[in-house]
């Protein structure tokens, strides 16, 4: 029953402008912080919630304007019967085309029928929710859904209003589940006239004091109330209304003390049992209070994996666990471009799907940098990690994201499936090998940075040849630490033809003998440096700290750090 075609917000908190078709099972919203996820969260919540008012403040108005009202309108389909009642509702059913993208006033029997909700505040903070129409516009008729289908149709919010959902409280989703209902009348009465003798008798010791004052004063105004007053429980005084039954434990204890992932799980769980009468839910950060197995099974229990969906899901995330789990066609980036808001789908080809496998976390960034290789991963890694050693700030901290491309062949198709959603995205690669000369020039003439070490070199050319001598002899220290002196030693005899061995380049750096190491050390069965771990710690603990190393070394790191700090 009832889900999500068509959402446009309009001045909403930082929301100039945003138009959107989610698709009918999960939408998760992906992107950096402060984007304007949450707030879209909020506006569907806001304008579809079973809520008579809501205390709105300058603050959820766009760039704080009040003169131009908040709008926030949403589009519902596979409506039930009692939605599309004629008499009650016939003025206002639309007809929608989701694979055209078209929402027409007058239904067509090519078109799904739909209902359009509208929710507006002006600049009196005064919300009015109303169903929207040309036809009943023109007719000057108004008119919101029926209170009854208002809280059929309401979302659930999983994380927030435990209490109310763990509680058989109208709208709760307890009260979904079934038509069964407690009549609470009878007990409560007993209960309280045997709490209000009981109380009674421990109130005398407990307020005498207050007790005599009291009478005292009424004897002295002439007010009848005998010799001796009583504090008893007055049982019209205490409220039994909505909620008065809930969910406890075995042992008695309320459910609504669970932590706050338990909560989140169960609620999910309840929400999918109550999907035939309520299919929208909404989760603000999914991942709050849950380790990474409970995201997984949340996720798992709002139909994920199945395809036909039982739920229309809303959630935002900052977890790359909850980003691989999902599929390119549940995930959404958010962006604003042109100072409008757009929600962009990652998509389901597999250079979109193997990125968001094996990097989910470059999906939560701002901006990214593609890598050849692990090798050039774990140099920036390294750098960073000496950076953040001296005080300054993290890549993270700045929003980046590194993304190996498992080599020169494939560092265009992980670059540009960033691109196409808008991402900031640089490539950085060795020159040894070539790309595709035609996608490279694409991806620069779209204003994209290209960073690559120095004609026909690759990074263990640029390290070999560029450091200090110092720093060179701590590299083959570092070789034979990590792969043994018999190792290396047969790298260098190899690439020299047998014309020098480890001790012959101890001694003599000359450029031909350091040529000789920069091929050994990427030798292709057991390259001396040539993973993440292994690059991040030459480069934290001795590139880093080389400030004599040549100076072309340098200019191609420097740019790579200030496309970093443009960010």
């Amino acid at each position: 029953m009832a889900r999500i075609r068509y959402i446009e917000i309009k001045n909403f908190r930082s929301i100039r402008e945003f138009n959107w078709w989610p698709s009918p099972g999960i939408n998760c919203l992906v992107g950096p912080g402060d984007i304007g996820k949450s707030s879209i969260l909020d506006a569907i919540d806001l304008c579809l919630g079973a809520r008579r008012n809501f205390q709105f403040t300058d603050a959820d108005f766009y760039n704080l304007d009040v003169d131009k009202p908040v709008i926030i309108t949403v589009t519902l389909g596979e409506l039930d019967d009692s939605l599309k009642n004629m008499e009650a509702y016939g003025n206002y059913l639309r007809g929608c085309n989701a694979e055209a993208k078209t929402i027409e006033d007058e239904p067509e029997k090519s078109c799904e029928t739909v209902l359009t909700f509208r929710l507006t505040v002006a600049g009196d903070l005064e919300p009015v929710w109303t169903l929207v129409s040309d036809r009943a516009e023109a007719q000057s008729q108004s008119r919101n859904l029926n209170w009854s289908d208002r809280v059929r149709v309401s979302p659930t919010r999983i994380g927030a209003l435990t209490d109310y959902n763990l509680a058989w409280r109208r709208g709760s989703v307890l009260n979904r589940l079934s038509e069964e209902r407690a009549d609470t009348s009878a007990a409560l009465a007993k209960a309280a006239r045997e709490a209000r003798s009981a109380f009674g008798d421990e109130a005398d010791a407990q307020l005498g004091e207050t007790l005599g004052i009291v009478a005292k004063a009424a004897k002295e105004l002439g007010i009848p109330v005998g010799d001796k007053l009583k504090a008893m429980l007055d049982a019209h005084s205490v409220s039994f209304g909505g909620g008065t039954v809930s969910l406890h434990s075995q042992e008695g204890i309320p459910l609504r003390s669970l932590g706050l992932g338990s909560t989140r799980l169960l609620i999910a769980g309840l929400q999918r049992k109550a999907a035939k009468d309520a299919t929208i839910v909404l989760a603000d950060e999914l991942e709050h209070g849950l380790e990474p197995h409970r995201i997984i099974r949340l996720l798992s229990s709002l139909g994920a994996k199945e395809k036909k969906p039982p739920l229309q899901a809303f959630l935002t995330t900052h977890s790359p666990v909850a980003v691989r789990e999902l599929s390119g066609g549940q995930l959404f980036v958010v962006r604003e471009v042109d100072d409008k808001h757009c929600a962009t789908v990652l998509g389901t080809e597999d250079a979109v799907q193997g990125t968001i496998r094996s990097f989910p976390e470059a999906f939560l960034a701002k901006s990214v940098i593609v890598c050849e290789g692990a090798s050039e991963v774990g140099f920036l890694r390294g750098l960073d990690n000496y950076d953040v050693s001296q005080g300054r700030s993290s890549l993270t901290a700045l929003g980046i994201a590194l993304v190996d491309a498992g080599g020169c062949d494939h560092i265009y198709k992980r670059a540009n499936a960033f691109v196409r959603l808008d991402y900031r995205v640089c490539v950085f690669r060795d020159d040894d090998k070539q790309p595709d000369q035609t996608v490279e020039k694409a991806f620069t003439d779209l204003g994209h940075s290209l960073f690559k070490w120095r004609k026909g070199r690759a990074i263990e050319d640029e390290l070999f040849l560029s450091l200090s001598d110092d720093a060179v002899l701590s590299l083959l220290a570092r070789a034979e630490g990590l792969h043994g002196e018999e190792l290396i030693d047969a790298h260098i005899s190899s690439e020299s033809l047998g014309a020098l061995s480890l001790g012959d380049c101890k001694t003599d750096l000359s450029e031909t003998n350091r040529n000789i190491l920069a091929k050994a050390a990427r030798s292709k069965k057991n390259s001396w440096f040539k993973s993440v771990r292994l690059m991040e710690g030459v480069a934290e603990d001795i590139v880093a700290t080389d400030t004599t190393a040549d100076e072309g070394f340098w200019n191609v790191v420097n740019d790579v750090y200030e496309w970093i700090n443009e960010s």
